[in-house]
Formats: C-alpha cells, structure tokens, sequence
C-alpha cells in the first residue's frame, strides 16, 4: 500500500532517532521506511537505512532485519533465532504496547485501526463457525457417544452448566470419519496448562508434545516455561491420564506411549468430556512414588492431586 507524504507531518522516527529531514522526503508517493518505520520517497534509499546498522546479536555484521517486537537488529536468520532464544521473543509485534502521545504518529494509528479491523473479522468469523455454535443437545452428544463406542472409548459427559461441557470443543468430522479431540496438557513440575482444539486423533502424542517440550521445535517462550521437560530426555518423559470412576483418595494413572496415536491411547478407557494428559519426569522422584503393575502406572502424587482438590 502507498501513502502521499504530507509536509506538515513531523519528521523523524522512533528508530532512527529523529534524523529524517523534510529535505529527504520531498514530494509524490512514499513508502515505509523497514528499520524506522518513517515514510520515505519511493524514488530514494531511507539515508537511515543506508547507515551502518550493526547486528545486536552477533556485532559484526551488518543488520538487515528488525525484530517487530522488541526492536532488535540482525543480520542473519541464525542472529534471529538466537535473539528469540535469549530474550525470550516470539518475533510478534505486540500490538497494544504503551505509546506515549508524543511519540504516537500516523503509521500507530493505521495499526490500531487494523488491529480493530482484525477483532472485527475474528468475532465475525466466530459468530459464523458451526462448530463453536453447535447444537448442545441431547442428540448430538448420544451421536458423539455412539461414535466413541464404536472405537471402544466410554465417553461419558457432564450436565450442561459443567465448566468441562462449556469448554469441551471435541467433535466428529462425518466426512473424513474422524474425532478432532479437546485436550488439555498438564505439567505438574512446572505448574502449567495447555488446552488445544480439534486435535486429530491419529497424531501422536510425541508430534502433540513437539511444541512444547522438544528442544528445537517448541516455542521459544513455551521452552523457557517448561525448562525443566526442554532438558530432560525424552526417555525420562511419562505421559499419563487418570483413571476415572474411583474414590478421591485411591487415584490411579495410566501410561500412554507416546509412539502411538491419541486414538489408541484412548481404547479401551473412560473419557470423561476430554482427555486430559499429565506430562511427569521419572526422576522426579522426591514427591511421588512410582509402582509399576501390568500395563497400569500406579501414582500417589500429592502435586497432581491438587489439579483435583
């Protein structure tokens, strides 16, 4: 998209420290300057851009790129990744940060108003899924039962007015004859929670768990959270699910393989509105005693049972 330069705008950006002249800008169609983010002719070079800009990361090359959120430079997609990791940045402009009044300018009021726009198209695009606005009743929960039965899952589900049957968004696609599950992931060692929608039951509980605790592919924020499962091995990790319809006082967990599919961790088991999947190290072993029966994991766990109390 181009812009037409009005003279009485200011000149001069954030980034580039005021050192736009009008001079530089004259007159006709203008774009937007990559590093500054100040409008520019587009007949002429940004004279901020053809500055030497060093690499904040590495300080020796020359910075060809600025992190949209917290305004660092880089030169490489190696620095880039680097400065996510060690800042913790996920790269994503963030689009309701504090501008003070002097600093606010044309370009942060064209932001704010598509960022508005994009709020209008999500909430028009929610109003119009099916899926979120499905039909709650008694028949559309027997089809979901009936279906589960026939991959010899016991779904069972809860009043309406229960939290887990609001939030519970599983459903079954007819045409490719699948569930697309909700899910919700519980790391117990480092207090943290995840829910995840429509998930496919023929992934694997490894790829479910790849953004979260792999150590190249998982999110940069999220590995820094969950540090503790990032540098363990992943021969340590036990992924586990309670077993349900038992007293309080005698909970019981199952042991998944996280080599197989959802759907085959989930025969033969009672589901109660989702599955929820309890993500614990072996070697954590100061809190919880470990006893291994047949093809059950039994756990006493007094940080888990708190998820229940």
């Amino acid at each position: 998209m181009s812009f037409l330069y009005r003279p009485s705008q200011k000149a001069g950006g954030r980034g580039c420290g005021g050192k736009h002249s009008e001079a530089a800008f004259g007159s006709g169609v203008c774009r937007a300057c990559p590093l500054c983010l100040w409008w520019v002719p587009s007949t002429r070079a940004c004279p901020i851009l053809s500055a030497s800009f060093r690499c904040e990361t590495c300080s020796e090359e020359e910075a060809k790129y600025r992190c949209p959120r917290c305004m660092k430079y880089s030169c490489s997609l190696l620095c880039v990744k680097k400065h996510k990791l060690a800042l913790s940045c996920n790269g994503i402009r963030d689009k309701t940060s504090f501008i003070s009044v002097n600093e606010f300018t044309d370009l942060n009021l064209l932001s704010d108003y598509r960022f508005l726009e994009d709020v209008g198209r999500t909430a028009d695009a929610a109003a119009r899924d099916l899926f979120v606005h499905r039909p709650t009743t008694n028949k559309f929960i027997n089809y979901l039962r009936n279906r589960a039965r026939r991959h010899n899952i016991n779904l069972k589900t809860l009043p309406i007015g229960f939290t887990k049957r609001r939030e519970n968004s599983t459903i079954f696609n007819k045409k490719e004859q699948k569930f697309y599950w909700h899910l919700k992931l519980v790391f117990p060692h480092c207090h943290a929670e995840y829910t995840l929608k429509r998930v496919p039951e023929d992934k694997t509980l490894t790829d479910i768990l790849k953004p979260y605790i792999d150590p190249v592919e998982s999110d940069p924020v999220d590995c820094q959270r969950l540090k503790i499962y990032t540098m363990s091995p992943q021969s340590d990790v036990q992924i586990l699910m309670k077993i349900e319809n038992r007293k309080q006082n005698s909970i019981r967990y199952n042991e998944l393989d996280a080599s197989r599919s959802l759907l085959e961790n989930l025969k033969n088991k009672v589901i109660i509105e989702y599955p929820t999947l309890f993500v614990v190290l072996k070697k954590l072993k100061n809190d919880m005693v470990v006893l291994g029966q047949g093809k059950h994991i039994f756990i006493y766990c007094y940080s888990i049972l708190r998820y229940f109390s």
